[in-house]
């Protein structure tokens, strides 16, 4: 297991650099510049932006600077945010990714593997078309419509004196009232496919030959399902785990617009559209680190649920 592991993470350098350098060329090979909407600018202050910024290099050397820059730990200065280091930038919004996305995906997990364990279990039951019903609407519905509607609801028509009962947007220096309304939708979009895949595959683990074995040992049904089928039920959901970490913390781009949260997902976009290749690449870069990191974890929790599987 340990050269295993070993092995993932010198793999994940030549991961993260071809997922750098093919991001480096989409963005240089997309006609105009970052500074290209600066018209008040003379063509000299541009040109020593060019310089300065080694634009004007041609690009392979630009990309060798680059890497080397990347190397020593410096992801850079940003082209559109004035005296700010991508670094730093990256920081003051990871906090508030984290204290969404990273709170969101375990408190999916548990209700999400619960739901689905008991829809399993009481299959056909009230319970199971419940779930069911959840997971095909967080499914279907969107994000920005369904950000909206918790807003219009907890905002606006639900009130505590004067305001709502949770703030329509902000993040409010962290409080949790300004946290609730995007961890919420961030746990409805997660349950609906977490219940779903659990309560499949619950079902799939409970006609098995093994459970049928322990049933007619005269085993509780509850011990059935907590000691024999739990564990093997869960592999598909950790399977999932990886990209809803990611999807969680990086791409929920359309709950930090819905609520105006400064997180990375708003510096994506601003990056995107600004231009600002610096500030891409190193969101790029912290992106794939993390994608990598989840999915070895994953693996790791595969063999710790089936000790059958070795690396």
């Amino acid at each position: 297991m340990l050269a295993y592991t070993l092995r993932r993470a010198l793999w994940a350098i030549p991961t993260i650099l071809a997922v750098i350098t093919a991001c480096y060329l989409l963005l240089h090979l997309t006609p105009g510049g970052p500074f290209d909407s600066e018209k008040h600018l003379s063509a000299a202050v541009l040109a020593n932006l060019d310089a300065k910024y080694h634009i004007d290099q041609p690009l392979w050397k630009q990309y060798l600077l680059y890497i080397d820059s990347l190397l020593h730990g410096d992801l850079g200065a940003s082209f559109r945010y004035t005296d700010w280091s991508v670094s730093e930038l990256v920081w003051k919004a990871l906090p508030v990714s984290l204290g969404v996305g990273g709170v969101s995906v375990p408190i999916a997990l548990v209700i999400g593997v619960a739901l689905g364990t008991v829809a399993a279990v009481r299959r056909n039951g009230v319970i199971d078309y419940g779930v069911m019903l959840l997971g095909n609407l967080g499914s279907v519905v969107p994000p920005f419509i369904l950000g909206p509607v918790l807003v219009w609801v907890f905002a606006i028509l639900i009130k505590r004196g004067e305001h709502g009962l949770l703030p329509a947007g902000g993040w409010g220096d962290g409080d949790w009232h300004y946290r609730v309304l995007p961890i919420v939708l961030l746990v409805i979009i997660n349950v609906s496919t977490i219940a779903r895949v659990m309560r499949g595959s619950m079902i799939e683990v409970l006609s098995g030959n093994f459970i049928r074995t322990a049933r007619a040992k005269g085993l509780a049904g509850r011990t059935i399902v907590l000691r024999h089928a739990l564990k093997p039920a869960l592999m598909p959901v950790v399977s999932l785990l990886g990209s809803l970490c990611i999807s969680s913390i990086t791409a929920a781009v359309v709950t930090e617009s819905v609520f105006a949260l400064p997180g990375l997902g708003q510096l994506v976009v601003n990056g995107a559209i600004n231009r600002d290749y610096t500030l891409v690449l190193g969101l790029v870069a912290l992106i794939t680190a993390f994608a990598v990191l989840f999915n070895l974890l994953v693996d790791l929790a595969y063999a710790w649920l089936d000790p059958r599987i070795r690396y």
